[in-house]
C-alpha cells in the first residue's frame, strides 16, 4: 500500500491498516487521528505535521521517522521502534511509550506530559527543553539520555537505569520525583 491509497482509504472510513508496509511513505501533514498501525513499517516514513491522535502504533516500526511537530496525544506507541525518529516539537501528552525504543530520538521541545514511558530504551534520546511534568519514566533506561532544559516537574523516575548522580540532582533540583534508588 502507498500513501495516496491509505489516505484514500481513511478518508472513506476506515482505520484498521495493520501490517502493512509504508516503508518511506509520504504523510505530510496527514490527517490519521483514530487510526491503528498495529505492527506496521513506517521506517523512513514522513508524518510531519501529521494529526495521528489516538492513534494505536503498537509494536509498529518507526525508525528514523519524520514526526516533526506531529500530534500524537492520546496515541499508543508501547513496543513501537523510533530509534533515531524525530520527534521534535511533537505533541505526545498522555500516550503510551511503555517498553518503546526511542534510543536516539530526539524529541526536543516535544510536549510528553502526563506519558508512560515504563520500560522504555532512551539511549541517547534527546529531550532538550521538552515538557515532562508528571511523566513516568518507571524502569526506563536513561544512559547518556540528553534532559536540559526540560521541564520535570513531578515527572516520576522510579528504578531507572543508567542516570548519573549529576543529572539524577539536576532532575531533583527541578522537581522530579525519584520513588526507589537509581541503578547506575
Amino acid at each position: 500500500m502507498d500513501a495516496k491509497e491509505l489516505l484514500d482509504r481513511y478518508a472513506a472510513g476506515e482505520r484498521n491498516f495493520r501490517d502493512i508496509d509504508l516503508f518511506r511513505a509520504d504523510l505530510n501533514n496527514a490527517e490519521l487521528s483514530g487510526a491503528s498501525f498495529f505492527r506496521v513499517e513506517l521506517f523512513g516514513a514522513n508524518l510531519f505535521r501529521a494529526k495521528l491522535i489516538g492513534a494505536n502504533f503498537f509494536r509498529a516500526s518507526l525508525i528514523g521517522a519524520n514526526l516533526y511537530c506531529a500530534n500524537l496525544s492520546g496515541a499508543n506507541l508501547s513496543g513501537a521502534n523510533l530509534t533515531g525518529a524525530n520527534l521534535s516539537g511533537a505533541d505526545l501528552s498522555g500516550a503510551d511509550l511503555s517498553d518503546a525504543d526511542l534510543g536516539g530520538a530526539d524529541l526536543s521541545y516535544a510536549i510528553v506530559n502526563y506519558a508512560d514511558l515504563t520500560q522504555s530504551n532512551l539511549f541517547r534520546a534527546l529531550f532538550v527543553d521538552a515538557q515532562l511534568k508528571h511523566t513516568k519514566f518507571t524502569g526506563a533506561r536513561l544512559r547518556a539520555t540528553n534532559f536540559n532544559g526540560a521541564m520535570v516537574e513531578n515527572a516520576t523516575f522510579d528504578r531507572v537505569v543508567g542516570l548519573s548522580e549529576e543529572t539524577k540532582t539536576s532532575l531533583s533540583d527541578r522537581g522530579a520525583i525519584f520513588a526507589v534508588a537509581v541503578q547506575s
